[in-house]
């Protein structure tokens, strides 16, 4: 029996298992895909999560990957409204970093290989949890080609394979996970959400590395610097378009910001924000990280810089609770209470980032450029900066 089992071999879920195993907790990650995933998806690495890839033992591995943004910029109407610096922030990273997911993965999966060999196993759908007070049985979902050990055994309740058992589980499957709903846990929503598109463009270098906010009448495109000579773009849609081309995601782009961006091959990625808070990031021996227990905007990493630091919250809780099994209870509630808190904080800036980012005219428009120039000004701008790069979470 393990003492960790993590149900998610995302970003959040190996860096939680890579945190663990550097504290010698026998840790499992079951991973449902067999390859990881290409498609467009989380960039940002802030200042804090910089600071826990460096506990992982990972942090000079991402910087010699990625690109460090030290500046951002607001336009709107071809006129430039403000400016923020990073680079005037103390600490270590003064510098938000752009790397793709399916590259951040893939550093922090070499590491838990180091730390781990054979701790992950991929092709492992896992479709129910049964905690049975001194443990918890791990139940391979039904209809899926899970990949099981010869030391398997079956549910007694179900008749399915039992692909694992731990003292703990972590559940780290994303948003669109169902593991926390299947143990019976609750989620509500924290205001309403947006959606966008998405995709990788060739970089002109007209920006430099800066990242870019384009308010503008039609909503906000956002624009961030990446490695390889790549910049992202994402634009705020009116409903989702999960069928978009390139084609139009540059016209849409260029219709707003007049910015004609250079021939892509990249397929878009179209994503819709919901707002949800789990009532409980912890139930029994179950517990909850990353999106799977909080949903926010992910534009800029939100989401994944978040999960990381739920990560680094729940790894010295979790060995702690497993070394004095009588103060798990009371060790464990605290990191649901801060935890939860942070992210009703997180889901609180995200909600303002995209009403202003939201289709404005007219007298609306005026008035939110005037709030963007005041922002963007001493004092307020150092605040800002701060929560930009989630230093207060």
């Amino acid at each position: 029996m393990r003492d960790v089992i993590v149900v998610g071999g995302g970003p959040v879920g190996i860096l939680l298992a890579c945190l663990l195993a550097e504290r010698g907790v026998d840790v499992e990650v079951l991973e449902r895909r067999t390859e990881p995933s290409m498609l467009a998806r989380a960039i940002g690495i802030h200042p804090p999560s910089m600071r826990v890839l460096g506990q992982a033992g990972v942090a000079e591995q991402v910087l010699a990957r990625a690109v460090r943004i030290e500046a951002g910029s607001v336009q709107s109407g071809g006129r430039t409204l403000g400016r923020l610096s990073f680079a005037r922030m103390t600490g270590r990273f003064p510098f938000v970093v752009a790397l793709p997911q399916h590259e951040t993965e893939a550093v922090l999966r070499a590491r838990f290989e180091q730390l781990r060999p054979d701790g992950l196993r991929s092709g492992v759908g896992v479709g129910m949890l049964h905690d049975r007070g001194h443990h918890v049985d791990v139940i391979a979902e039904p209809g899926v080609g899970t990949a099981v050990d010869a030391s398997d055994e079956h549910d007694g309740d179900t008749g399915l394979e039992i692909v694992g058992s731990a003292r703990y589980v972590v559940v780290a499957d994303g948003a669109r996970g169902q593991l926390r709903d299947a143990v019976g846990i609750a989620s509500r929503p924290l205001g309403g959400g947006e959606t966008y598109l998405m995709a990788d463009y060739p970089d002109t270098g007209e920006h430099g590395s800066e990242a870019v906010l384009f308010f503008e009448r039609g909503g906000v495109v956002e624009s961030f610097p990446l490695p390889n000579g790549r910049r992202r773009w994402v634009a705020m849609t009116p409903a989702l378009m999960p069928d978009a081309s390139i084609d139009e995601l540059t016209a849409l782009v260029l219709g707003r910001t007049g910015v004609l961006l250079p021939a892509s091959d990249a397929q878009p990625s179209s994503f819709s924000v919901r707002q949800r808070l789990a009532a409980t990031m912890v139930q029994g021996r179950v517990l909850l990280a990353g999106d799977a227990a909080h949903e926010i905007s992910p534009i800029g990493g939100q989401g994944m810089n978040l999960g990381w630091l739920d990560a680094v919250a729940l790894a010295p809780a979790l060995t702690h609770a497993l070394a004095q099994p009588i103060e798990a209870r009371v060790t464990l509630a605290g990191y649901d209470r801060r935890r939860r808190r942070s992210a009703r904080m997180a889901a609180r800036q995200a909600g303002f980032n995209m009403a202003m980012g939201r289709p404005a005219r007219g007298l609306r428009l005026r008035l939110r450029n005037v709030v963007v120039r005041v922002l963007a000004t001493p004092p307020l701008n150092s605040l800002l900066t701060r929560a930009f790069t989630m230093r207060w979470l």
